[in-house]
């Protein structure tokens, strides 16, 4: 009990100083400092049990990643982390945390923290940024390189194809829309032509 007692006692100025800082940081808002904080120390604890897998495989650490290997993995990361964040088909995994907001952009959702200053706004304001996701998924990718470089190249090669695909739907879109057809692009130019037109008759008269 007095061991007890004792460990309050110390920790009582650690917990108000905590407390004082939240407070000079939140501004009233209700932050997940908490939350973050513990967000931290799992992405250190999966960088430990990594770094633990490496050495347990007896691989070498390469000495360089050569350009290819880090493009693809980049474009992968990207992928995934926006995957993740924003596609409807992973909504499931933020709907303990997320309330929809509606659609934003092509095949993407918006979606806002439902809890705030605890765990899950924390969680959730994770899970709904692709750039907060990156440093996880990138992490993740390159311990996988480290440890299976040939299955982790062929999963960042698929996302890679995907991302390109991306791209590719985005191109065919605007075809369709008319981005390649003169005639709307000189339609554009007469009305903006018009504008000026009307501009300087209107600053005349």
């Amino acid at each position: 009990m007095a061991i007890a007692d004792e460990v309050q006692r110390i920790g009582a100025p650690v917990r108000r100083w905590a407390q004082t800082q939240r407070h000079e940081y939140s501004q009233g808002e209700p932050r997940p400092l908490a939350g973050d904080l513990g967000a931290m120390g799992v992405y250190l604890g999966l960088v430990s049990a990594g770094a633990a897998a490496v050495r347990a495989s007896g691989r070498e650490l390469p000495d360089r990643i050569p350009a290819g290997d880090a493009v693809l993995l980049a474009v992968a990361t990207f992928r995934l982390a926006r995957r993740i964040a924003k596609d409807p088909v992973t909504a499931p995994l933020r709907a303990p945390f997320t309330a929809f907001q509606g659609p934003s952009g092509h095949a993407e959702v918006a979606e806002e923290v439902r809890e705030h200053g605890g765990v899950k706004h924390a969680i959730g304001e994770l899970l709904t940024c692709p750039f907060c996701l990156a440093q996880w998924v990138a992490t993740g990718l390159v311990f996988g390189y480290a440890t299976a470089p040939r299955a982790t190249r062929l999963a960042a090669f698929t996302m890679t194809l995907v991302a390109g695909s991306d791209v590719l739907q985005f191109v065919y879109d605007a075809i369709q829309n008319g981005a390649l057809d003169p005639s709307q692009a000189a339609g554009v130019d007469a009305a903006g032509e018009d504008d000026d037109q009307s501009g300087r008759h209107a600053g005349q008269d």
